[in-house]
């Protein structure tokens, strides 16, 4: 899938919307991000809250031209630091309360781990035309 420059604003905007509301579950389900907790991390509930901030600050920064190159390695970096509790997730057939998410969907979100890190490194990187740069 390209990204067509009238449509990069779209994509990076709805990343940004995606990163705040998942972000923002962190302190609203803390209790589901800690189940998928493995079990050797210290301070569970301390690093979903981290990382609910993290996805918080990473999704709006990505909306401000000046922080959004480093919004977007932060944000590489945090798929590539929840990875674990995915794999976790899909492992142990972690359920959250009151839902039941098929084993295969379990395990396909891994892979869509993949995208999330080009979807964020492709939505904050400038897009040069001649020698301006548009963000």
């Amino acid at each position: 899938m390209a990204f067509s420059l009238p449509s990069l604003a779209f994509y990076r905007g709805a990343l940004a919307l995606v990163m705040v509301v998942g972000g923002t579950l962190h302190f609203v389900a803390t209790d589901a991000y800690v189940a998928i907790m493995p079990g050797t991390l210290p301070l569970p509930r301390e690093l979903v809250y981290l990382s609910g901030i993290f996805e918080v600050l990473g999704g709006l920064g990505l909306l401000w031209h000046k922080t959004r190159g480093a919004a977007g390695i932060c944000l590489i970096l945090l798929y590539l630091a929840v990875l674990p509790a995915n794999i976790n997730m899909a492992v142990y057939d972690i359920q959250p309360a009151g839902f039941h998410i098929p084993a295969f969907w379990l395990w396909a979100r891994l892979p869509f781990q993949l995208v999330l890190i080009y979807w964020a490194w492709r939505v904050s990187r400038p897009v040069t035309i001649g020698d301006r740069v548009r963000s």
